[in-house]
């Protein structure tokens, strides 16, 4: 059982147990990587190569399918960019129909943790999202992030159009090239085919669990980290009129 699920379901004693754990065995894939000092992660997150004209969807939307670890920490980094319009936690890549939590963790199902990300083209670019991608989780674990094992947890993308596939082999290649991290990156490129929405309380977790242990150690150092990279993309924040 990944510790994170024992956290949400402990009380107690049991509950203060695992915090401690926590607090010795952070998850999320924390990472010491500096990106912003590679030239391929500059180019990404400045708005991106001309490699592939970017296809716009319904209503001027388009949308990017990302498995990066636990979608709890995923879903809050993203959600912090401005352009992007929803962000929505989910399974995706496997063989079983309408899977919930439970099975998806028992790592048999094929699907793994992923977010269904929408957002405006003309704000940002799926390059820039890609940037994200590879800051928000360590692509070089196999099958993992973290204190979070198994292939619920590995690294994909889930491409919607042969643009998007196009972006991410060639921006994997330019990043190991560069060996911008200390190990290969083992992230998968794989076709778009059915996303499901997970259960209503993975939805804006952070958001609505800001109290619990796993948020504060482990899901708020993750986000602040993202957004002292991202600080030139970040939604502005509503100002107190107090």
């Amino acid at each position: 059982m990944r510790i994170t699920t024992m956290l949400h379901n402990g009380k107690g004693i049991y509950g203060l147990m695992v915090a401690l754990l926590l607090t010795a065995l952070p998850s999320c894939g924390q990472r010491q990587i500096q990106v912003q000092d590679s030239k391929t992660f500059a180019e990404m997150a400045g708005g991106g190569s001309a490699i592939a004209a970017e296809p716009k969807g319904a209503a001027g939307t388009d949308t990017a399918t990302f498995a990066a670890g636990c979608f709890w920490c995923v879903e809050e980094q993203f959600r912090q960019l401005d352009g992007v319009l929803e962000v929505t936690s989910g399974y995706t890549g496997g063989h079983v129909a309408h899977p919930d939590y439970r099975q998806v963790s028992t790592g048999t199902t094929g699907h793994a943790e992923a977010c269904n990300i929408v957002y405006d083209p003309r704000k940002i670019s799926y390059d820039a999202l890609l940037a994200a991608f590879f800051v928000a989780h360590d692509p070089t674990q196999m099958n993992r992030q973290g204190n979070d094992i198994g292939t619920q947890y590995r690294s994909a993308v889930f491409y919607h159009n042969a643009a998007q596939r196009e972006r991410a082999t060639y921006y994997i290649g330019r990043l190991n090239k560069e060996k911008v991290y200390p190990g290969r990156i083992v992230t998968e490129v794989n076709p778009f085919t059915v996303f499901y929405k997970a259960e209503d309380y993975h939805q804006d977790y952070y958001a609505n669990n800001q109290e619990l242990p796993y948020c504060r150690m482990v899901i708020k150092p993750e986000r602040d980290k993202f957004r002292a990279v991202f600080k030139d993309r970040l939604k502005k924040q509503p100002q107190n009129k107090n």
